[in-house]
């Protein structure tokens, strides 16, 4: 049996989960809440199984209507994003994608099936958001994260260095040869933006075509990337609420997810101040700056890792233009929550339908649905 933390066997795994699983949890994020009609309330959560474990820096949970044989599943389930995070982390000094970081430039360099394929939709989702969505930004994030670690702001003279080695322009892939090659050295890849959301599309894909389907289930992966499969509790989905971005311990909505997910950027929980400024940790790839749009940014989509790289890239933008470039792309919706102009009560923007689906407490916002 492994000792190594770092390194668990699928035993490990089993004995983690199991110890972790409680009797009668709630729904991961779910609540109760009164809509914003007295004929309408907001789904329930009711009896579940949720099992948990530590990957990718934040708790990965599913949960699941109580039934035969759950826990080993979810275990197994959970066993995939952990073998995920073993090759995409760059954390870890063993992985595939660390590895990368070093040999990319000057490269090329031959990669595995799986990670071309997640660079290659990484490509994609760069031209769709027009470089808002960055994850060759590396040199960026490794920048700031060195400087608030010293207690201070990197000089303009250091951001514009960083962002010379920054970009997806600067990463090659070859389709034929199955290769990547940097076009600088110093490049750096950075999946943070998105890694979550790529184990929960593995693991919800693992449990709805095992040779015993799990058809009703809700993944997370800390508090900003879920998927959600079937239902719970007989409510034609799974109620998941909406956090407060300016009271965290507060939800403002309720919203019922069915075959689908849903992905969540902010900065109300990562941030640091200095000389009295607060500064948020999701940077405009395209200044190389914190930014500073909104309070947040929630998107709707088929796919986690697609919901969790254009949240991102809706947070970056701004609402007008993370408006204009949801209405592009088919098949998502978006909730944009801009700074309220006086006071703390929040003036949410909706981007597609989801009006029948959505559950509001007036009395913390008021909602705009365009």
């Amino acid at each position: 049996m492994s000792t190594d933390p770092a390194n668990p066997t699928r035993r490990d795994l089993l004995a983690a989960f199991r110890s972790r699983a409680a009797g009668v949890p709630e729904a991961s994020q779910s609540v109760g809440m009164g809509g914003q009609s007295a004929d309408r309330a907001a789904p329930m959560a009711g009896t579940t199984l949720r099992l948990s474990a530590r990957l990718m820096g934040c708790d990965f949970t599913i949960v699941l209507n109580p039934g035969p044989e759950q826990v080993e599943s979810a275990g197994e389930a959970l066993e995939r994003i952990a073998a995920i995070e073993r090759w995409m982390s760059h954390y870890r000094a063993d992985s595939q994608l660390s590895i990368l970081n070093q040999t990319g430039w000057p490269g090329p360099v031959s990669i595995s099936e799986e990670m071309f394929s997640f660079l290659q939709f990484c490509e994609i989702q760069n031209k769709i958001s027009n470089g808002a969505f960055d994850v060759a930004s590396g040199a960026l994030s490794g920048l700031w994260k060195r400087s608030r670690a010293a207690g201070r702001l990197p000089d303009t003279t250091e951001i514009e260095a960083a962002r010379e080695l920054a970009g997806q322009h600067l990463v090659r892939l070859d389709a034929a040869g199955r290769q990547l090659q940097f076009l600088a050295a110093g490049v750096q890849l950075d999946p943070g933006a998105v890694g979550k959301g790529w184990g929960l599309d593995d693991a919800a894909e693992w449990l709805k075509t095992r040779s015993v389907p799990i058809n009703d289930f809700l993944l997370s992966g800390g508090h900003s990337s879920i998927v959600a499969a079937g239902q719970h509790n007989r409510a034609g989905g799974w109620p998941v609420g909406l956090g407060n971005p300016l009271f965290t311990e507060k939800r403002v909505a309720t919203i019922l997810l069915k075959d689908q997910a849903m992905g969540t950027s902010g900065s109300n929980i990562q941030f640091f101040r200095h000389a009295g400024r607060r500064y948020g940790h999701l940077l405009d790839p395209r200044s190389g700056w914190p930014a500073e749009g909104m309070l947040s940014a929630t998107v709707l989509a088929d796919s986690a890792a697609v919901a969790d790289a254009l949240s991102t890239a809706f947070f970056v933008l701004g609402v007008e233009k993370a408006v204009e470039c949801c209405r592009q792309i088919p098949d998502i919706a978006a909730v944009l929550v801009p700074y309220p102009d006086r006071g703390t009560r929040l003036r949410p923007v909706v981007v597609g339908n989801l009006s029948d689906r959505l559950w509001w407490d007036a009395d913390q916002a008021e909602v705009q649905y365009i």
